[in-house]
C-alpha cells in the first residue's frame, strides 16, 4: 500500500505531464521520467592567456672617478698661555704686642677708737617734792619747780684706720715676633700666539658621465589551445524509467558538517562516492534532488543560507566528477522541515537536534 501511495504522489507531483504517463504500469512499481542526455563533443579553441605587453629595460647611469684636493681644516691661530713665574718672600710680623701685667697691692689698716656723743647735754623743768608743812589741801600748791640741767653722754667705739691704700704694681710683658712666607710674581703670565697652517686632503668623487636611460621592448601575446565541450545533440524526453521506490523518498547521506561550514571534508566526499554516485550511475538521465536541513539553533536567515550553500557544495562536487548539472537540483530548506518539536525557543537534547540536521537525496521527475 505504501508503494502505491508513493507512486501516486510521484504522478500527482508531475501532473503537468499526465498525458505522458508510462504505458501499462505495474501496480506497486515506481517510475520516473528520463530524458536522453545532451551529447557533447570536444573542440579545440585558442585563447589568449597573456596579452602582448611592453618591457622596459633600464640601463644604469655611467660614472667616472676623479680625485681633487680639498680644504679639510682652515688656517687658524693657537693661543698658548705661559703661566706666571713665582718666587717666595718672608714677611715678619708682631704676633703678640707688648703689654703689662698688673699686680694688686691691697690696702693696710691699724686699730684705733673714736668717742661719739650719743646724747647731747640738755636741761628741763622738774617738779619738786611737796613741803611737809604745806597747809593747802592741794598738794601741788606746796611744790616747786626747778630747771635742772643734764650733761651730754658719750661712748667710745673701736675702729680701723687705713695706713696705706690699695695700689697696683705694673710688670711689662715684651712683644712677640713671627714670620710667614708668601708667593710673589717674579714674571707675570702671558699669552703666546702661534700660527696653525691650513690642512688639505684628497677626496675621490664619482662624476656622472651618462644618466640612466630606458629601452622599450615589446613581448608578444601568449596563446593556449584548450579543449572545450560543445553541444552536438540536444537531449530530450524519451521514456519512463522504473526505479526503486525507496529512491523517490528522501534518503540520508550521513555527512557530518563542521560547525557553520559548507566545505566538504574528505570523509564527506567518500560518503558521497559510496552512497550517492552509484545511484546516479545506475539511473542515467534521472534528475536528483539534494536536500539540506539545519536544526533550530542560530537565526532562521543564517540557517537558510547555510543549508543552500551546503546543498550547492554537494552539487558542485558531483559536477566536478563529470555529472550533468542540469540533472542536479540543490535545495536548502534551513529550519522549515523539522522532524520533531525542536523549534526556536524549545529546549532539546543534542540527539533531538541531530534528527533535524540532515543531508538527503531523492530521485525526481525530469
Amino acid at each position: 500500500m505504501k508503494r502505491i501511495l508513493l507512486l501516486l504522489l510521484t504522478f500527482i507531483s508531475c501532473g503537468i505531464y499526465a498525458q505522458d504517463l508510462p504505458n501499462n504500469p505495474e501496480p506497486g512499481k515506481c517510475y520516473v521520467r528520463c530524458t536522453t542526455p545532451d551529447t557533447y563533443v570536444n573542440e579545440d579553441v585558442q585563447i589568449m592567456i597573456k596579452p602582448a605587453y611592453k618591457v622596459l629595460k633600464t640601463y644604469p647611469a655611467e660614472y667616472k672617478t676623479v680625485t681633487e684636493s680639498v680644504l679639510v681644516k682652515e688656517a687658524s691661530k693657537k693661543l698658548t698661555v705661559v703661566p706666571a713665574k713665582w718666587g717666595t718672600e718672608t714677611v715678619s710680623y708682631v704676633s703678640k704686642e707688648r703689654s703689662n701685667i698688673l699686680k694688686i697691692v691691697p690696702a693696710t689698716f691699724s686699730q684705733s677708737s673714736e668717742t661719739i656723743e650719743i646724747k647731747p647735754a640738755y636741761a628741763q623743768w622738774e617738779l619738786g617734792t611737796p613741803a611737809p608743812d604745806c597747809e593747802s589741801s592741794n598738794p601741788d600748791d606746796c611744790r616747786y619747780w626747778c630747771y635742772k640741767g643734764y650733761p651730754a653722754e658719750y661712748e667710745t667705739f673701736p675702729k680701723e684706720v687705713i695706713n696705706v691704700d690699695a695700689s697696683t704694681v705694673s710688670t711689662p710683658v715684651a712683644e712677640k715676633q713671627n714670620s710667614y712666607t708668601k708667593k710673589i710674581i717674579v714674571e707675570p703670565a702671558k699669552v703666546v700666539e702661534v700660527e696653525i697652517p691650513a690642512e688639505y686632503d684628497e677626496v675621490t668623487k664619482t662624476v656622472l658621465v651618462k644618466d640612466a636611460y630606458t629601452v622599450e621592448e615589446t613581448v608578444p601575446a601568449e596563446y593556449q589551445t584548450i579543449t572545450k565541450e560543445v553541444l552536438k545533440d540536444k537531449g530530450g524526453l524519451t521514456t519512463w524509467k522504473e526505479v526503486e521506490c525507496k529512491l523517490v523518498e528522501y534518503n540520508a547521506l550521513p555527512i557530518n558538517w563542521n560547525l557553520a561550514s559548507y566545505t566538504l571534508t574528505p570523509e564527506a566526499k567518500k560518503i558521497i562516492d559510496d552512497n550517492l554516485i552509484p545511484v546516479i550511475k545506475q539511473n542515467p538521465g534521472v534528475k536528483i534532488e539534494l536536500a539540506l536541513h539545519t536544526d533550530s539553533r542560530g537565526s532562521k536567515q543564517s540557517n537558510q543560507i547555510l543549508s543552500e550553500r551546503r546543498a550547492q557544495a554537494v552539487a558542485n562536487y558531483l559536477i566536478s566528477k563529470g555529472f550533468n548539472s542540469s540533472l542536479l537540483v540543490a535545495n536548502g530548506y534551513g529550519e522549515t522541515k523539522h522532524k520533531n518539536r525542536c523549534a526556536d525557543g524549545v529546549s532539546c537534547t543534542e540527539r533531538e537536534h541531530a534528527v533535524n540536521r540532515r543531508t538527503e537525496f531523492r530521485l525526481i521527475n525530469n
